[in-house]
């Protein structure tokens, strides 16, 4: 397995320079707000000391939110997040991250971010075109056929072109289809599965490069992580909010903005109607069928940020600086935003680099236990006669997400007791319904415990498991998974990566077009037009 480090070498003295140089103010977009700028400060001055005044006097009344439990990530954010205390500082952050999209097309990527870049583009396109053929990737080819919409774009799988809107819409709801797409662990971020789908869409749509392709992308998942490192995912949460639908949105939008070659200013404002569609709640955890899931992490903010993008090269005019300033929106959405997370180590940094491509079709918490019954099984020769009773100990806050649920693919005891059965888990055992309903798998289901583990709450490894087996004739076994395969730590190998895209697009298009959609992928720094990789997906 390759094990090297993740390279953070800098693309050039040129981002520097770009990062450098953006300090324009939004009176150089806006002359009319500078007249008259004095008067409607004072003004406002006046207007927040009465409403201070009238706050002082009213009776002092609960937020509405009860307490997180403690030790969750909810009460630590709490406990530190939302004390009081003057609020982080940070200026000019939409001249900086306007500047570093705008020329995104023309910055090459490092090597090896350009190929981790590659392997996340190949992994979504294999969730895209597994997904065409379950539930929500059906509804979503109904819906958009209905709709119509100018010829700009392909859906993946099914033959059929609509405008670039509509399509990233319906290969969004196919990237996330089921848990088959990256994820970011920090963050909890699922970046592939809006920004790809909004990145060629764009890409096919306006006939851009290959290079110009890769480079959006890498910029969207940079956006993507960083906007809730800039919120802080647990203050989202912690507000009922979904983190993935949110931060889809503004990934989306940035991809989307440099494949659109929108320039500073109009990706100032690409970014605030971003901004302003920035949406999504929690409920999505009460989802039985993946259908609003897949929306919700992928199509809604494919759609958002691919709309943004094109109202903006249409000549839209808006907010100039979103990011900064009174009302901006990580005040809005955030207790305590901390602004300077959305350009640290912008250019240096890049998040492309730090998702878990997932191994196995299931939500991402139940990763690591599943690798670790797997490696136990290896190990004792487990199987659904010899095994007395399996724990699985997760962090609490994966534990929860994965704890009995109706859909197959996030049922954590569903997971590991048709593994158990069958010896392996394979792409249609994790998303059948029937097999839930399976005798003899819910007789082993009802021999695994799952529990939520305070002690697993590490920052460092926030998607760990340890998983406990008693066998029948009373040995204990038991195995820890502190990293996945798949991610930062515990990296695949691009043949990893590319055998796990055959499988997903084989079965769908033919093996001979899987390989060659891997082909073209692999080369597409060089590819002069992504509409020639697209016309292999329709």
């Amino acid at each position: 397995m390759d094990t090297h480090g993740v390279s953070l070498a800098p693309p050039g003295a040129d981002a520097a320079a770009i990062l450098g140089s953006a300090t324009s103010s939004a009176a150089e977009y806006h002359p009319a707000v500078s007249r008259g700028r004095t008067d409607v400060r004072q003004r406002r001055r006046v207007l927040q000391g009465l409403g201070g005044l009238a706050a002082a006097a009213l009776p002092s009344a609960p937020l509405g939110a009860a307490a997180p439990p403690a030790g969750s990530p909810d009460a630590a954010n709490a406990a530190g997040g939302l004390q009081a205390g003057p609020p982080e500082v940070a200026s000019d952050i939409t001249a900086r991250l306007a500047s570093y999209i705008a020329a995104a097309r023309g910055r090459p990527l490092p090597p090896e971010t350009a190929r981790h870049t590659t392997d996340r583009i190949l992994d979504t396109l294999g969730a895209m075109v597994s997904g065409a053929r379950l539930k929500p990737g059906e509804m979503a080819i109904r819906f958009v056929r209905q709709q119509g919409g100018t010829p700009e774009a392909a859906v993946c799988a099914s033959g059929l072109r609509t405008s670039a809107i509509n399509a990233a819409l319906a290969n969004g709801m196919f990237a996330h289809a089921d848990e088959t797409d990256d994820f970011e662990p920090v963050t909890k971020a699922h970046p592939g599965c809006a920004v790809v789908p909004a990145a060629l869409a764009v890409a096919e749509r306006d006939d851009r490069s290959g290079a110009d392709a890769l480079r959006a992308v890498a910029a969207g998942y940079d956006v993507c992580c960083r906007f809730l490192l800039a919120l802080g995912n647990d203050a989202v949460r912690g507000a009922h909010r979904s983190a993935e639908g949110m931060s889809a949105t503004m990934g989306a939008a940035a991809a989307a903005a440099a494949l659109a070659h929108l320039d500073e200013r109009q990706v100032r404002y690409a970014l605030s109607y971003a901004a302003q569609q920035v949406s999504g709640i929690w409920s999505w955890e009460r989802d039985a069928e993946h259908v609003e899931k897949a929306f919700d992490f992928a199509g809604m903010g494919a759609r958002n940020g691919v709309t943004a993008a094109l109202m903006a090269q249409a000549g839209f005019t808006g907010v100039a600086e979103v990011f900064d300033g009174e009302h901006n929106v990580l005040e809005a959405l955030s207790p305590k935003p901390r602004p300077s997370e959305m350009v640290a180590g912008l250019g240096t940094r890049f998040f492309v680099s730090e998702t878990a491509i997932k191994v196995f079709s299931v939500g991402y918490p139940i990763q690591a236990p599943l690798n670790s019954l797997l490696e136990l099984r290896r190990t004792y020769g487990l199987t659904a006669a010899n095994v007395e009773r399996v724990v699985v100990r997760l962090p609490a806050d994966g534990a929860r997400i994965v704890d009995n649920r109706s859909m197959p693919d996030v049922n954590c005891q569903y997971v590991m007791a048709v593994t158990l059965v069958d010896g392996a888990l394979t792409f249609e055992s994790s998303h059948s319904y029937e097999r839930m309903q399976d005798p003899q798998v819910r007789a082993v289901q009802a021999r695994v415990q799952l529990v939520a583990d305070p002690a697993l709450m590490d920052p460092a490894a926030p998607r760990s498991g340890r998983v406990e087996v008693t066998l029948r004739d009373g040995r204990t076994v038991s195995h820890f998974t502190r990293h996945a395969p798949g991610t930062r730590e515990n990296p695949l190998e691009a043949k990893a990566v590319e055998d796990k895209t055959r499988s997903l697009i084989a079965p769908v298009l033919g093996a001979a077009r899987a390989d060659e959609i891997i082909a073209r992928v692999r080369g597409l720094e060089a590819l002069p037009r992504v509409r020639s990789l697209m016309e292999l997906l329709a």
